[in-house]
């Protein structure tokens, strides 16, 4: 983190520092909101030291396997600014990846999460949109090296986000719509949904023929089937 210091004497009787981040002042743990007046140093009585804090950039990379290295994107988002790199080899199918989940929880207000490219966050558009929806949502920006319009601190990459997230609505609606009508013309055919009954019909009537009638277990005739014994016991009678 870089820091860019001046100082200022006024009457030399104590020392606070006053820090600028986030567009906050901060001296002696009282905030005051950047909109206000700055307060007269000339009244102070003590010495002020004035430090501007830059805001952090961290870098994530990713690769599948550990045949693979990071250090070709580690290189780069070094070289565009990132103070501190996230690495991880997973695969990018996963949800779960805990340097990824690092870099989120790390960020803050105003601070950037950088990439290569795209394919190093998400595999799928409603991956990488729930992810820049988190990254977005602390307050925080994100930037693709590789994909330039995939850029959230710019008003040019909002928007471009954003008609991607409504494209991929629109896709999401359109695959619904015609999976629903697909499952619509197999009932009209006679095609029963579902998983296949892990019992043929001779099977079952002579599970309930056992059950209700020779009196076993439920959990011997599941033995006997090789299926649980809760399979055995929703069985009807007809």
């Amino acid at each position: 983190m870089g820091l860019i210091g001046s100082e200022r004497q006024a009457r030399p009787l104590a020392h606070s520092v006053l820090v600028v981040r986030a567009g906050r002042f901060k001296i002696e743990n009282q905030d005051l909101e950047a909109a206000q007046q700055p307060p007269d140093y000339n009244q102070c009585s003590c010495r002020v030291t004035y430090l501007c804090v830059k805001e952090p950039i961290y870098g994530y990379a990713r690769v599948s396997t550990d045949g693979q290295s990071v250090n070709a994107q580690v290189k780069q988002l070094r070289a565009a600014g990132a103070e501190k790199v996230f690495r991880e080899t997973a695969s990018g199918a996963r949800s779960d990846r805990a340097q990824l989940r690092r870099a989120l929880d790390e960020l803050d207000k105003g601070d950037v999460l950088m990439v290569t490219r795209l394919d190093r966050l998400a595999r799928s558009t409603r991956d990488l949109l729930n992810t820049v929806a988190a990254i977005t949502g602390k307050k925080a920006g994100f930037r693709s090296l590789g994909d330039t319009w995939a850029d959230s601190t710019t008003a040019h990459g909002r928007l471009m986000l954003a008609v991607l997230g409504g494209l991929a609505e629109f896709e999401s609606s359109l695959i619904n719509a015609r999976t629903g009508e697909g499952r619509a013309r197999a009932k009209e055919r006679g095609v029963k949904m579902g998983r296949k009954p892990t019992l043929t019909a001779h099977q079952m009537r002579e599970a309930i023929r056992r059950r209700d009638i020779k009196g076993e277990t439920v959990r011997e005739i599941a033995r006997t089937y090789n299926v649980s014994h809760s399979t055995i016991s929703r069985l009807k009678a007809g």
